[in-house]
């Protein structure tokens, strides 16, 4: 049974197709990856399935709710209890520590917990840095935090739009060999945008996008 499903998603902004009929399903564990040229739709596809964007047609369903359907104010609800979001620019806010970054995602879904904080950044491997400001910390770092942030509120999805687009090798490995972990660990459905091979080799399957359309599906060889 599918636990994430793409019917016929299309998307356009004015005259501009950014998705054009996706069909797609993705298992609950699943780690996949979304492979595709600069402007394939790879994002975009991201972004609908996170709730952040909503198609101009197709259906969208995600452990049997139908996300289409829902208001505003729900969808915003939906993303908060069962998504974590980890970008390219790690987007935290400058004057606050990493601790405080991290409780300030539990502040949107319930109430800031500074004991669950430092222990999400402790499974980070972050326990020494927690009132480093993102200036004191290395782009690995930085990124480590985000996954903290992403994870502190237990989403059963994981989504990263080119996580490790501003790190070096060392510290993308670092970042990847860091999500392995916490995936066996946790079991979380994880989707990753990326324009690296090492990132998407990481997946146990790969969808390539060209034009706004999944033109193959593979899984990785084992």
């Amino acid at each position: 049974m599918s636990f994430i499903s793409l019917q016929n998603i299309s998307k356009d902004y004015g005259t501009a197709m950014a998705l054009r009929g996706v069909d797609c399903s993705i298992r609950q564990g699943e780690w996949v990856g979304i492979m595709g040229p600069s402007g394939s739709g790879k994002s975009t596809l991201l972004n609908i399935i996170g709730g952040l964007d909503r198609p101009s047609s197709g259906t969208v369903t995600i452990n049997g709710k139908d996300v289409n359907a829902l208001t505003d104010e729900e969808m915003a609800r939906f993303r908060r209890n069962s998504i974590g979001f980890i970008f390219q620019q790690s987007h935290l806010i400058p004057y606050l520590s990493a601790a405080e970054n991290v409780m300030l995602a539990q502040y949107f879904h319930s109430m800031p917990d500074r004991t669950e904080a430092e222990q999400a950044l402790g499974r980070v491997g972050l326990g020494h840095r927690l009132d480093h400001r993102p200036s004191e910390l290395s782009g690995g770092e930085q990124q480590r935090v985000c996954i903290a942030r992403a994870l502190i509120n237990s989403p059963a999805i994981l989504l990263a739009d080119e996580p490790t687009g501003n790190l070096d090798r060392v510290n993308t490995g670092a970042v990847l060999d860091l999500l392995g972990e916490l995936h066996r660990q946790a079991g979380f459905t994880i989707i990753v945008v990326t324009h690296d091979p090492v990132v998407a080799q990481r997946a146990g399957r790969t969808l390539f996008m060209e034009d706004g359309r999944i033109v193959r599906d593979a899984s990785a060889r084992t």
